[in-house]
């Protein structure tokens, strides 16, 4: 397509994904990632799907850019591809013509790009990317790397599951795919579903159920997916139902087990724990063969991957363990949150003919952020008590390493919040990583979620390789390894003896480094329990409101809400009239101010 030609000095192109789930927004600004952001967090709906309106309204202000300087919006997937993918598995009537017509024209009116004209009344550029290239995008160009192989491999995109790049320069090429619905990521939902857990979400349960599992049916697995030549693989589809329902699974496959699918919120007993091991053991060795056939398509020491199964960091510490690729960049937002991201990426490689000029992605902390003085009026505003460190982070830093060494948990909000699933510092819950009984406290108290989940670790980067089996680092906790530490650390050690790892750099996170150091100092243990800030079923906190509010709910010990500390103790009793799994309801003499807060924060 033509550059615009227009005076402004900045160019700026915007990517969007939204309409299936876990909608997002970014911003390019002259090549470089600005700001990220999921719809999520501002709307507190999780996955939500809807416009990303608030998430476009935050990325343009932190872009100091309005709607009419842009150059170009991006969409993350074909409408059209989809579509006929929707028509072919029967979501819309193909026996009747008229009415096949009727909802095609339905649909076209309502199309993502018309979507975008009507909401926002943007007359600009529109371009569309399809699903798997936005996912490959996302990864390759912000991978630091000159040249890569690029593996995606999610649910479904329009049509493909899986995909085969290769990335040179400002080039990314697409040469193979698996179509629907021969999908890696559906094999893996559809087990997640006969366990009893939500798909797209309860995948994270069965990874980390798996460990505390035999191999016991891994052959019987492999029954539901054959090899083929390549880079291709097919399900049996005798085993699968999500054609045509929404269980995912059919009747064969409960035979094939043996087993009643597990009720959800039921007991979790030895034979799911098998399962949902082997389960993990047949997608690694799956991914192995096509990663290796990939490397020998595009022999590379670089290797990226993106799509919602890139997330499963158990199979991606085994990719770079055992793997031909000597190097390994996983988009943090890995699913369809980055999607936006790879989008405007590849519209900015259309539009411009050059690669962005942000190689490389050093942080995830592309979200909102507010300022101390901004916290203070909010918490003044509300009758809650605190204390205030403003230009002593030094004492606000020991306070907190010596409430964590004394048992605490911390509610840790911190600068820009993150962009994708993980928390990494900004939004996060801390704890001391020795004591054996954090992890059950956590999980039952604070987390309100199954006992079996781990937690991470976060350790000085400098200190990784002397407690973790890393071979590189893992800023965005997406793999795994073996726990190697003569330190005691029950709380984030699985039963493997594995451990999700962030590794902090001083220069990316200087006041977590900080505290991490301090705790270091009072304990020689340069390692925190880190899990994101929120509560069981609800998206990770953005606002210091939200912070406030899952901090009453969650009962967490203290909250460090940038440079002020609020203790329990702290919070107006009326307050917890809301706590569980409603909202808080403060009391009638704050509501006005709470009123204000929101309307001001969100």
């Amino acid at each position: 397509m033509d550059t615009p030609k227009n005076s402004k000095t900045s160019r700026v192109v915007i990517g969007l994904s939204f309409g299936y789930h876990d909608s997002a927004c970014c911003i390019l600004k002259d090549g470089r990632l600005v700001a990220a952001v999921q719809e999520e967090r501002f709307s507190r709906v999780k996955n939500d799907k809807s416009f990303p309106k608030k998430s476009l309204r935050y990325c343009l202000s932190e872009a100091g850019v309005s709607l009419d300087e842009v150059d170009c919006i991006a969409y993350y997937e074909e409408p059209e591809k989809k579509l006929s993918r929707q028509i072919w598995m029967g979501s819309i009537d193909d026996a009747d013509p008229v009415r096949k017509a009727d909802v095609m024209k339905h649909l076209c009116a309502q199309s993502p790009q018309q979507t975008i004209r009507d909401v926002l009344g943007y007359g600009g550029a529109i371009e569309i990317v399809d699903h798997h290239l936005s996912h490959a995008a996302s990864a390759y160009y912000f991978s630091g790397f000159d040249e890569a192989a690029v593996l995606t491999v999610d649910g479904v995109g329009e049509w493909a599951t899986t995909s085969y790049c290769v990335g040179a320069g400002k080039e990314l090429t697409l040469f193979e795919e698996v179509a629907f619905p021969d999908s890696l990521g559906l094999f893996y939902s559809t087990i997640t579903s006969f366990l009893g857990f939500k798909v797209n979400s309860g995948e994270y349960k069965v990874m980390g159920l798996a460990p505390y599992g035999k191999e016991i049916y891994v052959d019987r697995l492999k029954q539901l997916i054959q090899a083929g030549e390549n880079g291709q693989y097919r399900l049996d589809m005798r085993y699968f139902d999500f054609l045509r329902t929404s269980r995912m699974y059919s009747d064969a496959l409960i035979e094939l087990m043996g087993i009643a699918p597990r009720v959800p919120e039921s007991d979790i007993d030895q034979v799911h724990m098998d399962i949902a091991k082997s389960l993990q053991v047949v997608l690694e060795e799956i991914l192995l063969d096509k990663v290796r056939y990939l490397h020998g398509k595009v022999p590379s020491k670089n290797l990226c991957m993106a799509g919602g199964v890139a997330l499963n960091c158990v199979a991606n510490g085994k990719i770079l363990r055992e793997g031909p690729f000597e190097n390994l960049f996983v988009q943090p937002a890995a699913g369809d949150a980055g999607s936006a991201l790879g989008a405007a990426a590849v519209a900015w490689v259309r539009l411009f003919d050059e690669r962005p000029a942000q190689r490389d992605m050093p942080h995830a902390y592309l979200g909102p952020s507010y300022s101390a003085d901004e916290v203070y009026r909010l918490l003044n505003s509300t009758g809650v008590r605190f204390d205030d460190y403003r230009g002593r982070q030094d004492e606000l830093i020991e306070f907190t390493a010596g409430q964590i060494a004394q048992g605490k948990v911390i509610g840790w909000y911190q600068g820009r919040m993150e962009f994708g699933p993980r928390a990494l510092g900004a939004r996060s819950i801390l704890a001391d990583p020795r004591d054996g009984d954090m992890r059950e406290k956590i999980n039952a108290l604070v987390k309100m979620r199954e006992a079996f989940r781990p937690f991470a670790p976060a350790v000085k980067a400098e200190s990784a390789r002397e407690h973790f089996a890393l071979t590189s680092a893992s800023p965005f906790m997406l793999q795994t390894c073996d726990v190697e530490s003569l330190l005691d650390l029950p709380a984030i050690t699985h039963v493997d003896n594995s451990a999700r790892v962030q590794t902090v750099e001083a220069d990316v996170n200087p006041r977590f480094h900080a505290l991490l150091s301090a705790f270091e100092r009072l304990t020689d243990c340069p390692i925190l329990l880190n899990t994101s800030f929120n509560v069981r079923g609800e998206p990770v906190i953005c606002t210091p409101l939200d912070a406030v509010i899952c901090f009453v709910r969650a009962r967490i010990d203290l909250l460090i809400l940038e440079d002020f500390v609020i203790r329990q103790t702290d919070i107006p009793e009326m307050w917890r009239v809301g706590v569980g799994n409603t909202p808080v309801v403060p009391p009638r003499k704050d509501a006005r101010a709470i009123g204000h807060a929101v309307y001001t924060f969100l």
